[in-house]
């Protein structure tokens, strides 16, 4: 599975009620880098229940200019949230379905 496939697709919960689309990834590294780099491993995609585009970085905590488009997108994709790679139940060609007791997390992520 590519990152691409995941991308913008509908987010539903274990009942089937739709909660929003993924608009981005959140990997972590793993180990000390060796060669090339440590290995990545996907921990967990934001969900925005209301747009399918992405924050272009303005879920750092730390970003603040331009305070206009800060402002917008805070407000387009409040309720945005984090869900866990292990609360992903399943992924088809066109919804990733969540499984019953996920938790949303806060997306912020510290600048710097």
């Amino acid at each position: 599975m590519l990152l691409s496939d995941l991308l913008d697709l509908s987010v539903r919960d274990h009942d089937g009620t739709h909660v929003g689309y993924v608009i981005d990834a959140r990997f972590v590294l793993d180990g000390a880098p060796g060669p090339t780099l440590a290995g990545a491993r996907l921990h967990g995609l934001l969900v925005s229940p209301r747009t399918h585009t992405s924050m272009l970085g303005y879920e750092r905590t730390g970003v603040r200019a331009p305070a206009p488009i800060g402002a917008f997108l805070g407000w387009l994709h409040r309720g945005t949230f984090l869900v866990r790679w292990p609360d992903v139940a399943r992924v088809d060609d066109q919804h990733l379905v969540l499984r019953d007791g996920y938790v949303r997390v806060d997306p912020g992520l510290p600048s710097g």
